[in-house]
């Protein structure tokens, strides 16, 4: 269409972009409690957490952590989120921010109980943002990969500690 053409066109509003999910989701052979045992020492990350090789602060609602992101073939970054919300045996949600604050994102991890025994981790991260979506993009593999070594490791260390308190 030529120019003038595309000049008298009525210009289509565009709504809100939805946000960008990444998200590793695995089951786990252990109750809620097990895994909450595992999640709620921060600074016992370190320890079992590939994706955070640093991590220090407490869940607390407006607490600041101090993580180190280790994305797999990424170089490793500082990053300092702010704790929106925990729930104990439920979730962790964080904020943070990348880019000089043009692209923001809520970090979650989520225990859904499915039976006494067994629970699904739900382990991601929502983006918005000006560039939002291009910076997901850009990350989105390396942070699967990041999600699911993180989910692996969580649900080896729960089944463990289950294991372990049944004896």
């Amino acid at each position: 269409m030529a120019l003038a053409g595309r000049l008298n066109q009525t210009k289509q509003k565009r709504g809100p972009h939805p946000p960008l999910k990444v998200e590793s989701r695995i089951g786990i052979m252990a109750p809620a409690e097990a895994v909450w045992e595992v999640l709620r020492v921060i600074e016992d990350w370190p320890h079992w957490n590939p994706l955070y090789p640093s991590a220090k602060g407490e869940l607390r609602i407006g607490g600041r952590l101090s993580l180190t992101l280790a994305l797999p073939g990424e170089p490793h970054r500082p990053i300092e989120p702010v704790v929106l919300d925990w729930v104990p045996n439920e979730q962790i949600l964080w904020r943070d921010l990348a880019w000089g604050g043009w692209v923001k994102s809520v970090r979650y991890i989520e225990i859904d109980e499915v039976d006494k025994n067994a629970c699904i981790i739900s382990n991601g991260e929502l983006f918005r943002g000006w560039i939002a979506e291009f910076y997901g993009n850009k990350h989105r593999r390396a942070l699967k990969k990041g999600f699911t070594a993180m989910s692996e490791q969580i649900k080896r260390h729960a089944e463990t500690l289950w294991q372990d308190q049944q004896r």
